[in-house]
């Protein structure tokens, strides 16, 4: 976070494959064996949530800071999203895409304590009624982080094999993952993350 914190937008990128854990989760949940065996780090953000899975080209990931006193600042935890959704969802009707804020409260399912993309929270992106952007949140005195991420082709494999699961758990995430996610490729095999990347700022701006 800047110090103190002014708007600023980011455009991440990684060098190699991780799974990143939220705030609150447990070391445990993943299996450093399998970890090990498919080169995968474990990192953690400080933003809550649940586990996300980033590797080189698979995503594009964009950090927004908000400063207090900004007027894109609410107090809300849950409407301080719905402005930047708004911004995402411009960008992808821009490219044709059909996508939907979703403006009420979290949406729960089995594994959404688990996994970030499982749910679906207030200003992240669906379409259709799968997610497309997912969203997180970090807030200090001064301002807050919102962390962005949008999967070129969203595959749970990856992900599900790096963690501590038993077959019956891996094989339900994996099929309620395939139902309730997509990718920008998986919308539209034309669209690229740079086109999505190039209309997000244009948006943002």
């Amino acid at each position: 976070m800047p110090d103190p914190p002014t708007r600023e937008v980011s455009v991440l990128s990684v060098d190699d494959r991780a799974v990143v854990l939220g705030s609150a989760q447990s070391l445990e949940i993943v299996d450093p064996e399998a970890a090990a065996r498919l080169g995968v780090e474990t990192v953690r953000r400080r933003g809550g949530g649940g586990a996300v899975w980033l590797a080189p080209g698979e995503q594009l990931w964009i950090d927004v800071v908000v400063p207090k006193d900004d007027e894109l600042w609410d107090d809300d935890v849950g409407r301080a999203f719905l402005w930047l959704g708004d911004v995402w969802a411009a960008a992808l009707r821009e490219l044709g895409v059909d996508a939907v804020v979703h403006r009420h409260g979290l949406v729960r399912s089995a594994h959404s304590s688990l996994i970030c993309f499982a749910g679906l929270g207030p200003g992240e992106v669906h379409v259709g009624g799968a997610k497309l952007v997912g969203m997180s949140q970090r807030r200090v005195r001064g301002g807050a982080r919102f962390q962005c991420v949008v999967y070129d082709h969203y595959a749970a494999g990856p992900l599900l094999d790096t963690l501590s699961l038993d077959t019956t758990t891996r094989r339900t995430a994996l099929a309620e993952l395939a139902a309730t996610c997509v990718g920008l490729r998986d919308v539209d095999p034309s669209l690229t993350l740079d086109r999505l990347e190039a209309s997000f700022l244009r948006q943002l701006a």
